[in-house]
C-alpha cells in the first residue's frame, strides 16, 4: 500500500531544535511513523518530551551546542551510541535577529551564520560516515521562505542571507552524495505560529502585512510543516533531491 511507504520503522532520527515548535512537531511527526527519535535542545524541555511519549514515540534527549566547532561530531558519536544507527538527520536549529544593516554588527552576523549554515554543515559532515555505512540516508535541512525573497517590512539581511545558504547547500551535497543513496532535502516555511514567531505575529505593524502577502490568508501550523518533513524523510521521496520544499501558503507566488 502507498501509505506502507511513508513508515520510518526501525529507522534513528535525529532532529536539531527538536525541543519545541517546527523541530517538536517534525520529531512528533517521525515517530509517530516508526521511527526512534533522537531530538537536541541546549536545555532539557520536558514538556516536549512529555508529549512525545504521549504521542507513543521512542525517544531520547542529548544536550548539545551547536555552535561549538566539535559539536556535531559529539552529537552524532552520542546518538550512534544511544540508539546504533544513524539514517534520519533533521537540521532545525536556527536562529533570527532582525536589524538595520548599517547598524549590524559583526559579532550578530557571525552569530546567526554559525547557528544557520557553520551548525547546519558541520552536523551534514557528521552524518555521512555512519549513512555511507548504512548505504543509505536522509538528510533534511530546515531552510525558509527568507532564502528565496526578502521579507517585509522586518530588515533580517543576515538571517535571509543564512537560508539562501541551507538551501544551496543542499542542492550541492545532494548532488554530491545521490549516487550513494543518501538524499538531501530542504523545506522553506513560510510564517509558522511557534514560540519563536510569536512577537512577529503579535507585532501590529508585522502581522497584517504578512497575513496579507499570504494568499490564504494565514500563517501555518508546525505540524503543517512536519507533513512535508515525513514525506521528504519518508521512502515516498525516494526519488526525491536536491528539492527545497516551499510550505508557505503561497507567499512567494506573489
Amino acid at each position: 500500500m502507498i501509505f506502507d511507504r511513508f513508515r520510518l520503522d526501525g529507522q534513528v532520527a535525529l532532529v536539531t531544535g527538536g525541543t519545541r515548535g517546527i523541530g517538536l512537531a517534525i520529531a512528533e511527526a517521525l515517530g509517530e511513523a516508526g521511527a526512534k527519535v533522537v531530538i537536541t535542545g541546549r536545555t532539557r524541555n520536558a514538556a516536549a518530551e512529555d508529549r512525545l511519549a504521549k504521542a507513543g514515540v521512542d525517544c531520547d534527549f542529548i544536550a548539545a551546542d551547536l555552535t561549538k566547532d566539535d559539536a556535531a561530531d559529539a552529537l552524532v558519536k552520542e546518538t550512534l551510541s544511544r540508539a546504533g544507527r544513524l539514517n534520519i538527520l533533521v537540521n532545525n536549529a536556527g536562529i533570527a535577529i532582525h536589524g538595520d544593516s548599517g547598524e549590524f554588527s559583526d559579532a550578530i552576523w557571525r552569530e546567526i551564520m554559525t547557528v544557520n549554515v557553520d551548525a547546519v554543515f558541520r552536523a551534514c559532515r557528521a552524518a555521512l560516515a555512519p549513512m555511507r555505512r548504512e548505504g543509505r540516508g536522509v538528510i533534511l535541512n530546515i531552510g525558509s521562505i527568507s532564502g528565496i525573497v526578502s521579507n517585509i517590512p522586518q530588515n533580517q539581511v543576515a538571517y535571509n542571507s543564512s537560508k539562501a545558504a541551507v538551501h544551496m547547500m543542499t542542492k550541492s551535497l545532494a548532488s554530491e552524495v545521490a549516487a550513494e543513496n543518501i538524499r538531501v532535502n530542504a523545506i522553506a516555511p513560510g510564517y509558522i505560529e511557534t514560540d519563536l514567531s510569536r512577537g512577529g505575529i503579535d507585532n501590529p505593524d508585522w502581522f497584517p502585512i504578512w497575513r496579507g502577502m499570504t494568499p490564504m490568508g494565514r500563517v501555518g501550523q508546525p505540524e503543517e510543516v512536519a507533513s512535508a518533513a515525513l514525506f521528504l524523510c519518508s521512502a515516498a521521496a525516494s526519488y526525491v533531491t536536491g528539492e527545497v520544499l516551499v510550505t508557505d501558503g503561497g507567499y512567494t507566488t506573489r
